[in-house]
């Protein structure tokens, strides 16, 4: 299988992938949104009320919607990030499941694309919301939006990092031992990089007095919109890789009764 076919797959994996994680977002993260922006234009309107001002700033707000509606937000807008996303993860992990192909013990291709999807997730996404968890809206200051995210970016790096340490170390361990052992030994490698990162970089807390209900349930729309993008790319992208490695396989069977007749 060349890595073509493995891009290919991703590809078609990751836009499936999009549009589940899309109707995951509209369904269950999109109601949290509303109601965070909610709470934030009421804050604003009280604050201005407190100030005896002219209404500007909800004229400024309203500007704002003016340029992309909420509505066009929450339909196009989000399902273009979906989909985009998708693809994008879709594609590196169809590239990734054919550098690992070989590489990971004696696991056949389909076994090993879906190791390849499962570490990613874990590294790319699940490990780095756990430390650094989504946000609404109506929470963070805009002045440390950027150190936010430099720190966001850089947490992911190294759990992406330690994913790749844990792979190599645990191939060796296997070349040495068995391979429950290599596993064991490159998962205990992983969880004491990502856990050595989370206790140096810095806890980030802006919530201020925002709803604790409302805040949660956003964070677990957000990371069930994650889970089903990334589910829907593992298995999407296992079954093609599989069907595609069983069509060759037949042929090359074929071709080799054909040889020795």
């Amino acid at each position: 299988m060349s890595t073509r076919t493995f891009l290919v797959h991703g590809l078609l994996a990751g836009l499936l992938a999009g549009v589940a994680a899309f109707v995951v977002a509209y369904t269950v993260g999109e109601p949290q949104i509303d109601k965070a922006i909610a709470l934030e234009e009421a804050a604003s309107a009280t604050a201005a009320d407190h100030e005896h001002s002219d209404g500007a700033a909800a004229h400024s707000h309203d500007d704002e919607d003016a340029v992309v509606s909420r509505s066009t937000q929450s339909t196009l807008g989000l399902a273009t990030g979906t989909l985009g996303l998708g693809v994008v993860l879709g594609g590196f992990t169809g590239l990734l499941a054919a550098v690992g192909l070989g590489r990971l013990g004696g696991l056949r291709p389909a076994a090993s694309t879906a190791l390849v999807a499962l570490l990613a997730a874990v590294s790319f996404s699940v490990v780095p919301f756990l430390k650094y968890p989504a946000t609404p809206p109506a929470v963070g200051s805009g002045e440390t939006i950027d150190s936010r995210t430099a720190v966001y970016f850089g947490f992911l790096t190294i759990s992406v990092v330690g994913v790749l340490a844990a792979v190599s170390v645990a191939r060796r361990a296997a070349r040495r031992w068995t391979g429950v052992p290599g596993v064991l030994a490159g998962a205990a490698t992983y969880v004491v990089v990502v856990a050595v990162a989370a206790v140096a970089f810095p806890k980030i807390d802006e919530l201020g007095d925002f709803p604790a209900s409302i805040l949660w349930d956003f964070r677990v729309s957000s990371l069930l919109t994650l889970l089903a993008m990334w589910a829907v790319i593992g298995a999407a992208l296992t079954a093609l890789v599989d069907r595609t490695w069983r069509q060759q396989s037949a042929l090359q069977a074929k071709r080799e009764l054909a040889a020795s007749l």
